[in-house]
């Protein structure tokens, strides 16, 4: 025993003797915009080890390193990334400029609030370059008159982290961002099991209506069974990623690599990845790959490089077309696009690009897309894309969201329990 007292008493000291030797010195520091402002969350490459930091509240870091002098690669969406050589004796001052796309965005005159005329059910609101499908507003029903009525639930969480993103650039949020039922949808609110073999529960809640006492509000939530994870069918999967010249940004392509990375981690031996990419070529960048050759599948991800255009079109159909060569029978069969949603080349009208995806979903194969990036954001194609392909749309602001939906939420992101499902609502007169 007292040997090992003492072995461990050595180990001990020779790990911290390397602990200091390779963090030796401390580079400290604060980010700032060019009105002084502090910039939190700023993402920070030390260039020495190629390990990522953060910049914290006050815009504040704080980093180990192993030699005095070094360089850092920042990046913020919204902003220029900046390099600079640092010193670790000197406290550094780091200013970061907004890029011209941001700084607009900031002024409100950029915001379009168009009035719908009563025939048209969809305008563009740009922001920048970004467009959001219309909100038409329901006119109210006298329910003793008409007192059934029927919705398609929507099952998106889109518009919460896309509105967070706006928030935390300080930038005017398009009225058309806000989706309440995606909004709501972002939070479990103490989900309950369904009793006994029951697939769906609902409940509901009526309350006076908070900016109208003259009106109610009645809120209804669905949730479903849990999925037992041994019980998953085999998946087969191709990731659909644009690696298109708009996707050359910090908060694009490389984050969804971050993404992916994490759900292959997820893969079993019995699933399948696929991978097609859309861009300066299109084509499949990695053949069917069984989920147990997890180090060819991430190698092909790390490969994946932006630049050209955007031939959305040949992209999607080429997706479509490895996901049925490859259909699993009773498995899940889903594509996963991922995509800023400029398609700047080959398909550009939403009507075809609707058209296009109900036609190949058909065969039962799905449709998971994510959306990324800002300046030139197509919030309203992704959306069109995954309402048509009977999936769902999530946007990815951060890594954080990343590993949200593709891990702690995966199989709320790639599976299915039902399809077309709708909700009937009967208000009683008499109550």
């Amino acid at each position: 025993m007292q040997y090992r007292t003492k072995q461990m008493a050595l180990l001990l000291g020779w790990l911290c003797f390397f602990t200091t030797v390779s963090a030796q010195f401390y580079l400290r520091g604060e980010i700032k915009d060019g009105k002084n402002r502090p910039l939190q969350n700023v993402k920070i490459v030390l260039h020495s080890t190629g390990y990522l930091y953060s910049s914290g509240i006050g815009g504040a870091f704080g980093i180990p390193s192993a030699v005095a002098k070094d360089s850092i690669t920042l990046t913020l969406d919204g902003y220029q990334s900046v390099s600079v050589k640092v010193n670790t004796s000197q406290y550094q001052h780091i200013t970061m400029k907004m890029l011209p796309y941001t700084a607009s965005l900031q002024k409100h005159y950029l915001v379009s609030r168009t009035t719908l005329p009563k025939q048209i059910g969809e305008r563009r609101l740009s922001v920048a370059n970004e467009t959001y499908s219309a909100l038409v507003e329901n006119n109210f029903i006298n329910t003793e008159d008409d007192p059934v009525t029927g919705i398609t639930p929507n099952v998106n969480r889109a518009s919460y982290s896309n509105i967070r993103r706006f928030i935390n650039m300080n930038g005017m949020v398009p009225e058309d961002a806000v989706r309440i039922e995606e909004m709501l949808n972002y939070f479990n609110f103490n989900y309950r099991e369904p009793e006994g073999d029951n697939i769906f529960s609902v409940r509901s809640q009526l309350s006076s209506c908070p900016w109208n006492n003259a009106n109610q509000l009645l809120f209804v939530e669905m949730s479903s069974k849990k999925i037992n994870l041994d019980d998953i069918p085999p998946s087969n999967l191709v990731f659909l990623i644009d690696v298109s010249g708009s996707m050359d940004m910090p908060n694009r392509l490389p984050l969804l690599k971050s993404a992916f990375r994490k759900l292959v981690e997820n893969l079993r031996p019995i699933d399948t990845v696929s991978i097609v990419v859309y861009g300066g070529v299109t084509g499949i960048m990695l053949p069917p790959t069984g989920g147990e050759k997890k180090d060819t599948i991430l190698q092909a991800i790390e490969d994946l490089a932006a630049g050209g255009f955007t031939p959305g079109e040949a992209g999607i159909r080429q997706a479509y077309r490895l996901a049925h060569n490859t259909f699993i029978e009773n498995g899940n069969n889903r594509v996963i696009l991922a995509t800023d949603g400029d398609f700047n080349v080959g398909i550009s009208n939403e009507t075809e690009l609707e058209s296009l995806i109900l036609n190949m979903k058909q065969g039962g194969i799905y449709l998971t897309c994510l959306g990324v990036g800002m300046g030139n954001y197509k919030d309203s194609k992704i959306e069109a894309l995954a309402k048509k392909g009977n999936g769902n749309f999530a946007y990815l602001d951060d890594e954080r969201e990343g590993e949200k939906v593709l891990v702690q939420e995966l199989t709320q992101t790639l599976y299915s329990v039902a399809d077309n499902v709708s909700l009937n609502f009967h208000f009683n007169p008499e109550a």
